[in-house]
């Protein structure tokens, strides 16, 4: 394979000078409005490549993954940080993942299931966050229960708690977070599907796909994710192997 160089990369991503982020704040664990300035594990990954590639850049924020990848025809970024799912991998390519994450769902403590497949029944109504990882993989798994689709994954749990639904998927640590300032409710034990958060490119940026992957390994090796998952108050065990 031929090398790819930083010019390569920078023709494909940012012939104008700048590069574009997209940020999701719709995943707490990978990004954090703090105090108007983006933080998290997938904010120091896009200020470490702009850095490695010496490139100005902007970050471009979303309150959640269903509008970054909504807004990908209109060219207002060329990486971001999103879940690996196929109806995404049509018109994009991603690395390895970075983090792993649990999806399962939030219910009431008188709630008579104990697992994920008991929420999966013939008027079971699931609050989720509209084109979150979790929508898309529950939209083809599923086969009775009934989804309603909130505009974020913070508003789908708001939803659940208000319209007092059967139950609201989601992450893991965050759904735990919720339900350890509501002890009304509970996280159900298993999980639905592993998460796979990976960097994303648009798939005509080929040679930044390949660089993007060696780029990620590298800091895979330095402990990079692990640190950063640690400063932004998230869990290091998150981190993929």
């Amino acid at each position: 394979m031929d090398i790819i160089t930083r010019e390569d990369v920078l023709q494909e991503i940012a012939p104008h000078g700048t590069l574009n982020f997209a940020i999701n704040f719709g995943n707490p664990i990978l990004a954090q409005n703090d105090n108007g300035t983006p933080a998290g594990v997938s904010v120091a990954l896009a200020k470490a490549l702009a850095t490695e590639l010496d490139v100005p850049f902007q970050l471009n924020t979303f309150d959640a993954a269903g509008k970054v990848f909504a807004s990908l025809p209109e060219g207002r970024w060329e990486i971001a940080f999103l879940a690996i799912e196929p109806v995404r991998a049509d018109q994009l390519l991603f690395t390895s993942p970075y983090v792993h994450l649990d999806g399962t769902y939030l219910v009431h403590q008188s709630s008579t299931a104990q697992n994920v497949q008991d929420l999966d029944q013939a008027g079971t109504l699931i609050a989720v966050g509209k084109g979150a990882a979790y929508d898309l993989f529950l939209s083809r798994t599923l086969q009775q229960a009934t989804l309603l689709r909130s505009e974020t994954s913070a508003s789908a749990v708001t939803d659940f708690m208000t319209l007092k639904l059967d139950a609201a998927a989601g992450i893991r640590s965050y759904l735990h977070d919720v339900a350890v300032k509501n002890p009304e409710f509970r996280v159900i034990d298993d999980a639905f599907t592993q998460i796979r958060q990976a960097i994303a490119t648009p798939k005509k940026n080929v040679k930044t796909a390949a660089y993007l992957e060696k780029f990620l390994a590298q800091k895979k090796s330095e402990g990079f994710i692990h640190k950063a998952l640690m400063e932004s108050q998230q869990s290091p065990i998150l981190a993929a192997p």
